[in-house]
């Protein structure tokens, strides 16, 4: 189906509205499509129609969508002044840990728990060999501590942002950490994850912290500012954002031979080759178009 106008509130009217209720706390979780589990969470300030067009992008891919509400107004463009209040109020909340400095550094945000919890019941509901999952942003690190969770064998990280006060700060306890680095080096798993160079809220400390943390099992993406959407941005993008920063989101340009549409692709070919065809052999990891860089 045509996806909604990007400039305009997004319905959200073909996934299916879910209230769900795990370890007693309930959220609503917006569910579509056919196949084995793929969480999408979303990016700062909230499911805005960008990120509703990359879940159905995995939806139309031949999965089932799990798009989980965490903040902010569902559907909503993000409007400056209204994104930067979603923000403030989630850098505040137990949920999530937005700073090293005010809740010890390197430890995972509460809520990664309820989501490892998701991604079981997702599992169950669905079937297939695992789950899958994106981060963005915000939310950016939580497929990796979801991997404590062992129905969990498709992790991405997109422009990964906590701790916002520590630019190397990787927002998970060092022997979670270590328990993750060792189930992906027993299953022969690998961690996605992608940037843009000039993003200044994903910097290149934080990958080389992941890359001296987890080695060989993450694979680092590090595409060049110049391929950055930056015409027509919601106004939160332009005027708070103000970089490179969401690569598969609002800077994504929807275009044949653009690197952040390679990406878009190599992370669905990740998806597929993870939960659909678990015995092949793994593709090529190297988007066509984009740059690398470890």
């Amino acid at each position: 189906m045509p996806h909604p106008n990007l400039t305009e509130h997004d319905v959200l009217d073909d996934f299916d509205a879910r209230e769900i209720t795990l370890d007693g706390a309930t959220k609503r979780v917006h569910v579509a499509g056919h196949g084995p589990a793929v969480i999408v969470m979303t990016e700062m300030p909230g499911i805005s129609p960008h990120v509703a067009r990359f879940a159905r992008w995995v939806r139309d891919a031949g999965f089932t969508v799990y798009m989980p509400s965490l903040f902010g107004v569902d559907g909503a463009v993000p409007e400056a002044e209204a994104g930067m209040a979603v923000m403030q109020r989630a850098c505040v909340s137990a949920e999530f840990r937005a700073f090293a400095n005010r809740k010890g550094p390197n430890q995972a945000s509460p809520v990664t728990r309820w989501l490892r919890l998701l991604a079981r019941h997702a599992h169950e509901a669905c079937g297939g060999p695992g789950v899958g999952a994106i981060g963005m942003c915000f939310t950016g690190n939580f497929a990796l501590t979801m991997m404590l969770e062992p129905s969990m064998l498709a992790p991405v990280l997109s422009q990964p942002s906590l701790p916002l006060d520590d630019p190397a700060g990787l927002e998970i306890g060092p022997e979670d950490l270590a328990e993750v680095r060792s189930r992906l080096e027993r299953e022969d798993l690998k961690v996605m994850a992608y940037r843009f160079a000039g993003d200044k809220f994903c910097k290149a400390e934080r990958f080389k912290a992941y890359e001296a943390a987890l080695g060989p099992r993450f694979v680092a993406r590090v595409l060049p500012d110049s391929a950055a959407n930056r015409t027509a941005l919601p106004p939160f993008f332009e005027q708070v954002v103000n970089s490179p920063h969401s690569v598969v989101t609002a800077h994504l340009i929807d275009e044949a031979g653009q690197p952040t549409l390679a990406a878009r692709d190599e992370i669905l070919a990740f998806f597929t080759q993870r939960l659909r065809n678990p015995g092949s052999s793994p593709r090529p990891l190297e988007p066509s178009g984009s740059s690398s860089s470890r």
